[in-house]
């Protein structure tokens, strides 16, 4: 295996995916000859040429309506939104569209367009640039929510969201692109969309995360086992919609407790849904309120405040406190 960061394994699966299906492409702004802002697609325009690596204006509303077309038609277009918050021009195409082709068509098209989303904060990038808009498209049905914590997951889920007949929207935790290395089998393979992992085994209590805040967790898992000897399960949901609920509920009803990280603002978020999830199916096997650590409700701040707003291991061991001591 080859040790590679996540943007290494998001570039890899790409290339692996062009090599086997001509029918695959990548399109957006910068995605061609520079390679994308984040490098996602560098040496992809070197490699298929222009018609392969589709660099697009900047019009976000365009070139998703395009490849919405594109994808009704026999392709398979990756779709790179420069950043998370870039995405609200292509709303109407997304939801009126990309979701409901094959309900509209009653199974005769489907659309099988993946759209990859750097996502979230932690960059100190500008207004728009670390938004968590994962909410905004999680209760429309017919978009397959896929959010990778690591490389190796990065590869495998990249390339079932390629391979899947329906949209994908793949949201990529950009403060994980280079942050850390992991094994990455270099040819093709595949991890299931739909299925949580266990990050961590523990008995005192659940933590449910996805993303960047499955390392916030882990984080604060080692902290709380160090100073109180609490051992806690984290939980990477690693998709969104469809969820892995089976996975969700074996591990409450084992641990009794449960905090939920993300970082969305609090109000209206897929953490709520979460609770409400565990309401209806372990109620009775709970120890204490589920507790929650998000964003708050307010803009993702600037520069020197990000850092207030964004949940940390400390945040988490004070709710993880809450429901041990309930």
């Amino acid at each position: 295996m080859a040790k590679m960061t996540l943007i290494q394994a998001i570039n890899d699966a790409l290339k692996v995916a062009m090599r086997r299906d001509p029918s695959v492409l990548v399109m957006g702004e910068d995605v061609g000859v520079n390679g994308g802002v984040f490098r996602a697609t560098d040496g992809i325009h070197a490699e298929f040429g222009e018609a392969r690596a589709i660099d697009t204006p900047l019009a976000e509303s365009g070139f998703v309506g395009a490849a919405t077309g594109m994808a009704v038609n026999g392709l398979k277009p990756v779709v790179e939104i420069q950043f998370d918050g870039f995405l609200a021009p292509a709303q109407e195409h997304v939801v009126n569209h990309i979701a409901r082709i094959r309900h509209r068509s009653r199974g005769r098209f489907t659309c099988p367009l993946v759209l990859r989303i750097p996502s979230w904060g932690g960059i100190k990038a500008l207004e728009h640039h670390s938004e968590s808009i994962e909410n905004w498209y999680v209760n429309n049905p017919g978009l397959k929510i896929v959010v990778p914590s690591n490389p190796y997951d990065a590869k495998g889920l990249l390339l079932a969201a390629i391979d899947d007949p329906d949209p994908v929207m793949f949201f990529e935790p950009k403060r994980l692109y280079r942050a850390f290395r992991g094994e990455v089998p270099e040819d093709y393979y595949t991890v299931p969309i739909g299925k949580a992992a266990i990050a961590r085994e523990g008995k005192d209590m659940t933590i449910l995360t996805y993303g960047v805040h499955v390392h916030t967790a882990l984080e604060a898992a080692e902290k709380a086992a160090a100073q109180y000897n609490w051992q806690a399960e984290v939980v990477d949901l690693r998709s969104l919609n469809p969820l892995d609920l089976d996975t969700i509920i074996a591990s409450v009803k084992k641990t009794g407790r449960v905090v939920i990280v993300t970082e969305a603002p609090k109000s209206g978020g897929f953490h709520s849904e979460l609770v409400a999830l565990i309401n209806d199916h372990a109620l009775e096997y709970l120890e204490a309120p589920v507790a929650r650590v998000t964003g708050f409700d307010v803009p993702m701040p600037y520069l020197l405040s990000e850092d207030l707003y964004l949940p940390d291991a400390g945040r988490v061991v004070e709710a993880m406190q809450s429901v041990k001591t309930y």
